[in-house]
């Protein structure tokens, strides 16, 4: 929540949002992260999936992209 913060996703006017989930993935969900407002998980939720990291995807995207006898040994 702090790296969201530093890049200003928590900032501006709250939005309310409306959502159907099993009782099981959200009680799962407050188990994990310790936190019981409904709102705090689904806030926590949304600013780690915005500041997710695209690293996998984009080294999947570079595959054959590096010559093949390029010698990467010391």
């Amino acid at each position: 929540m702090a790296s969201a913060g530093e890049a200003g996703l928590l900032e501006g006017v709250r939005s309310p949002i409306g959502a159907r989930v099993p009782r099981s993935l959200l009680d799962a969900a407050r188990e994990k992260t310790g936190l019981t407002s409904t709102t705090d998980i689904v806030e926590y939720a949304l600013a780690k999936l915005a500041l997710e990291d695209d690293f996998g995807a984009k080294l999947v995207a570079r595959k054959g992209r590096v010559s093949k006898d390029l010698d990467l040994e010391l």
